[in-house]
């Protein structure tokens, strides 16, 4: 792999560790600051917010700044972000540095596909990014267990001074590796804003903050479900969140080729087997066993959806298309900071089991906008082939 696709898959290995570690320590956290599990649980919607905000914001206000000057900007808050969250005193403090870590981080991946796109050879852009999306997965499989077996062993504040200091050294080979390219942008920013105009796009950022929602839930609480339904000790939890992680890698492969191949009738039946996993998981999860067999199959559902929500958001807005990914990255997120306070309150209330059944009821909500969407455009191909 080029230094400069690997120096930005690092970053994104960096950021995804700093998103995800958070379930895995989560009750230390909770406990050192003196809060609920519930509370602990919306430094995830802090860092969702972030996201959400800084998506379309970021994106559109830095859209005529040169790449590397604003990838490099941007790698430096969430450096500072996740300082922040190491050295954070209180809880406030905490919640305001997981919001600034993450306020930049829908930009970043972003201009940093942007950018492996626009260094890659001819004919070679898909495969490309998936190198520097590679950094995604990794950070799912390797970056959230370590962190989680960092936290558990040195303090969760080490945690994040871990972060901080892998994503410096994305940092500087950022500086050394990757070319200077020009702005995303030159047109005016209402040429960039008209995109969300489209009917297309409105649907597809939908689906992605539905469709992901109730994954995303059980997710965020994922620790306190395998401890206290599942009946695993706590130092399982790396480990499982391991088996997540394993997943979620077959599942990005599986979601790209199922979405080459027929990409909303692939999304639908991807959902439904979601809906259904997280039902399951709700009847067979009290046992060991079934329950490390349910955490793999909901890494590789819940990531199996992604590579084709993001194609849909990108043939729905050929026209911006860095913006397009941004808001995408930000819909998604939405469904995180959600996801947050309703794991929260159903952990408060009925229990951690509860979440299942929740989980799978919003996810055939996310089914009904895909199927929506696969009969909108099966209706479109007889129009258009009838106009023509």
């Amino acid at each position: 792999m080029p230094p400069s696709l690997l120096s930005l898959m690092l970053v994104v290995f960096g950021l995804t560790t700093g998103e995800f570690v958070i379930a895995g320590i989560l009750p230390d956290v909770a406990a050192d600051l003196g809060v609920s599990v519930p509370a602990a649980g919306r430094l995830v919607s802090a860092y969702a917010l972030g996201m959400i905000v800084g998506g379309p914001v970021v994106t559109v206000l830095t859209a005529r700044v040169p790449r590397k000057p604003l990838v490099t900007g941007l790698i430096a808050v969430s450096v500072l972000g996740n300082l922040g969250s190491a050295l954070a005193p209180n809880y406030p403090v905490l919640l305001a540095a997981r919001f600034a870590a993450g306020l930049v981080v829908a930009t970043f991946f972003a201009v940093a596909i942007a950018t492996a796109a626009s260094m890659a050879p001819a004919g070679r852009e898909s495969s490309t990014i998936a190198k520097v999306a590679l950094g995604l997965n990794l950070g799912i499989v390797l970056g959230a267990p370590l962190g989680t077996v960092i936290g558990q062993t040195l303090g969760w504040r080490a945690t994040f001074g871990s972060v901080a200091a892998l994503t410096t050294l994305g940092l500087l080979m950022v500086l050394r590796f990757v070319p200077a390219l020009p702005a995303a942008a030159t047109g005016p920013l209402w040429g960039e804003l008209r995109v969300f105009a489209g009917r297309d796009v409105r649907l597809a950022i939908a689906l992605t903050a539905l469709g992901n929602v109730g994954v995303v839930t059980v997710f965020t609480y994922i620790a306190p479900l395998l401890t206290e339904v599942g009946g695993f000790p706590e130092g399982a939890v790396p480990v499982l969140l391991l088996v997540y992680g394993a997943g979620a890698v077959a599942g990005n492969f599986l979601g790209g080729r199922l979405s080459d191949r027929a990409l909303m009738p692939s999304l639908a039946w991807l959902l439904g087997a979601l809906a259904a996993a997280l039902a399951l998981f709700w009847a067979v999860g009290g046992a060991r066993p079934p329950a490390a067999v349910m955490t793999f199959a909901l890494g590789l559902l819940a990531f199996a959806i992604l590579p084709g929500m993001q194609t849909r958001v990108l043939t729905s807005a050929g026209a911006a298309p860095t913006l397009a990914v941004a808001v995408n990255a930000s819909a998604f997120q939405v469904a995180a900071a959600f996801a947050g306070w309703l794991g929260g309150t159903l952990i408060d209330g009925p229990g951690p089991r509860s979440l299942l059944p929740v989980a799978a009821a919003l996810t055939v909500a996310g089914l009904a906008v895909a199927v929506h969407i696969h009969r909108g455009d099966r209706a479109a191909v007889p129009a258009s082939t009838g106009s023509g």
